[in-house]
């Protein structure tokens, strides 16, 4: 996916989403300037999300040891005012995107060059994933995934459990709400970063099961833990795609 303006491409990759309902006012200290939270049908969500990064370049050049590796980030869901002929620009004129409160990421290259180019709140933990997946009759699939890091000597993570067909996005869903959000932002030095996530909407399974474990408030603090404490309000799985992340830009 070579083009002008693209810093990173890879594909993402069985998106394992587990989303939370929460109070606005978690979230509302988070904001970077110049956005603002965005909500599905009254609800504030906060998700965490692991996937797989596979085949990634940066600037077109394969990077050796660090194109293969999985992530797990704690986002929210923003708007930003939009101009006309700009992509990915909604009806009521904003562009819809996400914040990432903590990205977690195996390789410490990895969370070095995020942190530096985007602002973006990474954290290089030992990490290990499991994918087990058996396609049947009909495109029906059925099994789990599951992402996990190291922290203080213990396993934390995430799991999620499938059985049958993946669906398309349905316009106006809460899967399409949580996966088309094509707008990064970040705040630091002053300033509130924005870049541009090139994907095709993405077939999703809702999960069977889905449930976080471990020890959150050593990772998130204790008031974001408290919001994760308990079953998602929703969780699918996301096929995934090839991706293109662009080059940030200071707007605020």
């Amino acid at each position: 996916m070579p083009g002008p303006g693209r810093f990173l491409t890879a594909q993402w990759r069985h998106l394992a989403m587990l989303n939370y309902a929460v109070d606005p006012a978690i979230l509302t200290p988070h904001l970077p300037a110049g956005v603002e939270l965005d909500a599905w049908r009254g609800t504030t969500y906060l998700s965490v999300v692991g996937f797989q990064f596979l085949g990634t370049r940066v600037l077109g050049l394969p990077i050796p040891f660090h194109r293969n590796f999985p992530e797990v980030n704690l986002r929210f869901y923003v708007r930003r005012p939009g101009r006309p002929g700009e992509p990915h620009v909604d009806a009521d004129g904003h562009k819809r995107g996400v914040v990432f409160l903590k990205e977690l990421v195996p390789r410490a290259a990895i969370a070095w060059v995020a942190r530096t180019v985007y602002g973006e709140a990474y954290l290089a933990l030992p990490m290990r994933h499991r994918v087990a997946l058996e396609t049947a009759e009909a495109g029906r699939v059925h099994g789990s995934v599951a992402y996990e890091w190291r922290l203080a000597d213990a396993w934390h993570g995430l799991d999620l459990a499938i059985d049958g067909v993946p669906a398309p996005l349905v316009p106006g869903s809460e899967a399409a709400f949580i996966t088309e959000h094509y707008w990064g932002y970040a705040a630091g030095s002053g300033r509130t970063l924005e870049y541009r996530v090139e994907h095709p909407p993405w077939r999703v399974w809702p999960a069977t099961e889905a449930a976080l474990h471990g020890d959150l408030a050593r990772l998130y603090g204790r008031e974001l833990a408290a919001a994760l404490a308990g079953p998602p309000r929703s969780a699918f799985l996301a096929e995934g795609s090839e991706i293109a992340v662009h080059r940030g830009l200071a707007v605020n």
